[in-house]
């Protein structure tokens, strides 16, 4: 099974390209929150559904350097497999 907010994680990977932690926020129209998704993302690498490298720091950047994410193989095969079965779990309820 999928969550959903990895759902949406893998959805914006596969679509946009790798990304850091907060575009996620940014693009996923207020389905993700800042708290959780970080919490997703570490789960999700556990799950090898996603990789992260850590991004090289900007000139005069402070704080952390930031990561970026990365869907693996495993994660696009898994992405697919459950829209496909979505998509023919509707079709088979629908009358």
């Amino acid at each position: 099974m999928l969550a959903k907010k990895e759902r949406l994680i893998l959805e914006l990977l596969v679509s946009r390209g790798a990304m850091y932690g907060l575009q996620f926020v940014e693009r996923s129209e207020g389905a993700l929150k800042r708290g959780t998704v970080y919490v997703t993302l570490g789960r999700m690498e556990s799950k090898r559904l996603i990789e992260s490298e850590q991004a090289a720091p900007e000139p005069g950047a402070i704080g952390l350097p930031r990561r970026i994410y990365r869907p693996t193989p495993l994660g696009e095969r898994t992405l697919r497999a459950w829209t496909t079965f979505m998509r023919d779990v509707a079709w088979e309820v629908k009358p």
